[in-house]
């Protein structure tokens, strides 16, 4: 049996150029078909015809070895000894490549060729493929001769506009530069100047460290002053205005009662407590003139909502009840209208009463500077009755005589510009916003900043809950779009376009961060004090950002050497599972003011045994965590000394151990006294007493001039002479 194969194929071409192709490969065993290839030795193969003539082929088989059957085998045709030899030549072919393969270690699949008597006598083979080494070399070469060329441009310098705000950070300033950081702080350093990554630069230091770099710095205007830059870019169109009227005065007299009357509504009965705790305005129209209000609260913790009505006004109304007179609140908003210049109203309410007594109301507002017209004075004061309706049209008549007097007029055309008075997260419509449009018009769609928050108008609702597609100056309304609620107080401001609202609120962030202070203690000993005090931690949830802010002011308000309160979070929206979770880890007091918990949040306080205080009044929610603060205080202890006595002898009893003889010199001793026991003016022991015997009978009380033995509990060690004291001890608990 031979075990070597060997294929040889020559033709000639039509140049006589003889060209050979050998193919070899490991010998393999060939058990059959000897017959057929030895039939097959020396017989002509006929192909295809190249260049359209006819060539003669030769094809010879010449093993090194004679091949010897063991078996005779019988003759095929031509057809199957062809397709059997190209069969083994292929199967060679791919054995060789993989081999090759794993010798080089390339893990690149070369293309498989399936190699036939056709294929191999056919101009295929007869130009040698380029390698996919040599096609790297060339392709690595003309990349190298590129990057000669670039490395020519790259060289030059590339000179940056670079933006400095008033204040930047090293690492802010060199990413702006496109430089490392380590380079701008070797700076500064050979400078003599040590600092951090992350120390904050001042802007002339910045814009001198851009030069030097070889960049053009540019100064960035501050917030407030692009703002002002749109406030006075103003056109010519100004038109008269509806006056902005702010309703003053004392809790509970009148101040939301008289409005309900103006806009025909029943405000009132919506308030809990029947007082207000949110700012509210409406618009009403009244002899062909327009007028907008604004409802404050009169509680004394809503000193901030007084104080930005009185700031965004243009007339207060001063409601006092005739039957009360001038109170705190009434002296504090008449204060808030005298800061903010703006003329007061005086409607002096509940007339109607029988106690009521007008006059007597003009004499005390005299005392604050309020002279009315009666008197000589020039301020209009009007007594009216919100239940009878009484002189409410002269009210009316009296705004209007001041706002035209005040000539009030403003731009229509121009961007639009408000106050915020209140933000709340609703459930179906996310945050919304409470403002009263000052300048221009509101249209939907604008794109606008409101403090640290901005967006863009996707709805307008009037305060008679229409949807409306624009909002004149005067106008209070509620809008949606906003990214996050707002605080009460920050102006409202409409931009061209996305990218300036964004650009401003993130300066803004910015400068906000930048002036924030970390908080310091005075003195040591003012430190040592605060590390003293005990805390009450606490977690309050409000349905719009006043109320939350009243419930923080009146809350550090209470103040107390031992115990303080300290508010974590204090925000709008219902109560959620990551505030129960928040109270549970800082074991803080939770506060749901006028909102409700969800319901993964109520299961998840059960569970934890969190508890959620609702409260819908203000001065309940005060009332709670003073009383909670007061649990907090040690109580007033006070011991009293009720009597005393000497120990004479000393005795042993069976089942009893020692028991001291004593005799009483002052006062009683019971079997439920507290007792000290003094040595030679020294406390060696405090305890309580456990039986007492007179005469071989326990008794429960001996008095002075008695003689009885008596235990102590835990106590043996009894010497002549010890005194026995006792006394009571009484806890008395201590409030804020």
């Amino acid at each position: 049996m031979q075990e070597v194969l060997f294929i040889k194929i020559e033709r000639w071409d039509m140049e006589n150029k003889k060209i050979k192709l050998t193919i070899s490969g490991k010998p393999k065993k060939l058990e059959k078909n000897f017959g057929e290839l030895n039939s097959y030795k020396n017989k002509p193969v006929l192909t295809g015809k190249p260049q359209n003539k006819i060539v003669k082929k030769t094809t010879s088989f010449k093993p090194n070895k004679p091949i010897l059957p063991t078996k005779k085998q019988g003759t095929t045709g031509d057809f199957e000894k062809r397709k059997l030899a190209e069969q083994r030549a292929t199967r060679r072919l791919k054995d060789e490549g993989s081999l090759k393969d794993k010798k080089n270690k390339i893990g690149t699949k070369k293309r498989e060729v399936k190699l036939t008597v056709s294929r191999a006598l056919s101009d295929e083979i007869e130009a040698r493929e380029r390698s996919l080494a040599s096609v790297k070399r060339a392709r690595e070469k003309e990349s190298k001769n590129q990057n000669k060329d670039l490395r020519k441009e790259d060289l030059k310098p590339i000179k940056r506009d670079i933006n400095i705000p008033e204040a930047i950070t090293v690492r802010e300033l060199a990413n702006r530069m496109a430089e490392q950081s380590s380079n701008v702080i070797k700076y500064l350093f050979g400078m003599g100047v040590s600092v951090t990554i992350n120390q904050t630069l001042a802007a002339d230091t910045a814009e001198f460290l851009v030069k030097e770099f070889g960049h053009n710095p540019i100064r960035e205007e501050k917030a407030e002053e692009i703002i002002q830059k749109i406030k006075a870019s103003r056109t010519e169109n100004l038109k008269n205005r509806p006056p902005i009227v702010t309703v003053m005065g004392h809790v509970d007299h009148g101040k939301t009662s008289l409005l309900d009357v103006l806009r025909s509504t029943n405000v009132v009965s919506g308030e809990f407590g029947g007082i207000t705790q949110h700012v509210g305005a409406y618009q009403i129209e009244s002899q062909g003139n327009k007028l907008t209000f604004i409802d404050t609260p009169g509680h004394a913790a809503f000193t901030e909502m007084r104080a930005r009505g009185s700031k965004l006004t243009d007339v207060v109304v001063l409601v006092v009840a005739a039957d009360d007179g001038v109170k705190p609140q009434t002296i504090e908003s008449i204060k808030h209208a005298k800061a903010a210049n703006v003329p007061i109203v005086v409607a002096i309410n509940k007339c109607d009463l029988p106690e009521a007594d007008p006059e007597k109301i003009k004499n005390q507002l005299l005392e604050h500077e309020l002279i009315s017209e009666d008197l000589s004075g020039d301020t209009l004061m009007v007594e009216i009755s919100t239940k009878t309706k009484k002189n409410l049209d002269k009210l009316i008549e009296s705004i209007i005589l001041q706002a035209e007097i005040l000539d009030l007029k403003t731009d229509y055309d121009s961007k639009a510009t408000g106050i915020v008075l209140e933000s709340k997260i609703d459930s179906g419509k996310g945050p919304v916003v409470n403002i009263i449009v000052t300048n221009g018009t509101l249209k939907k769609g604008d794109f606008f900043v409101s403090g640290l928050k901005w967006g863009k108008i996707r709805a307008i609702v009037n305060d008679k809950g229409e949807n409306i597609n624009e909002a004149f100056p005067s106008t209070p309304i509620e809008i949606l779009g906003i990214n996050g609620a707002s605080k009460s107080g920050d102006d409202f401001i409409v931009f061209e376009n996305e990218k300036e609202v964004k650009t401003l609120s993130e300066t803004r962030a910015q400068e906000k961060k930048e002036n924030q202070n970390p908080l310091t203690f005075a003195t040591q000993e003012s430190a040592f004090t605060n590390n003293l005090s005990k805390e009450l931690n606490m977690i309050i949830k409000s349905d719009v950002h006043g109320s939350s802010e009243a419930i923080k002011n009146a809350i550090n308000q209470i103040k107390h050497e031992e115990v303080k309160a300290k508010i974590i979070l204090a925000d709008i929206g219902i109560v959620t599972e990551t505030d129960v979770t928040l109270a549970k880890a800082s074991n803080a007091v939770l506060i749901a003011f006028n909102v409700k918990p969800s319901k993964e949040a109520k299961k998840l306080a059960e569970n934890e045994k969190i508890k959620i205080s609702s409260y819908n009044i203000i001065y309940e929610v005060l009332d709670y965590i003073k009383k909670r603060m007061s649990g907090l205080l040690t109580p007033d202890v006070e011991e009293k000394v009720i009597g005393s006595a000497q120990i004479l002898e000393i005795f042993k009893v069976s089942g009893a151990g020692k028991v001291a003889g004593l005799k009483i010199t002052d006062g009683e001793i019971n079997n439920t006294s507290d007792i000290r026991i003094i040595r030679d003016g020294i406390i060696i022991h405090t305890g309580k007493v456990s039986t007492i015997f007179r005469e071989k009978n326990q008794v429960k009380q001996v008095n002075i001039g008695q003689e009885c033995g008596i235990t102590v509990k835990d106590y043996m060690d009894f010497q002549k002479n010890d005194i026995i004291e006792a006394f009571n001890v009484t806890s008395t608990e201590r409030s804020i």
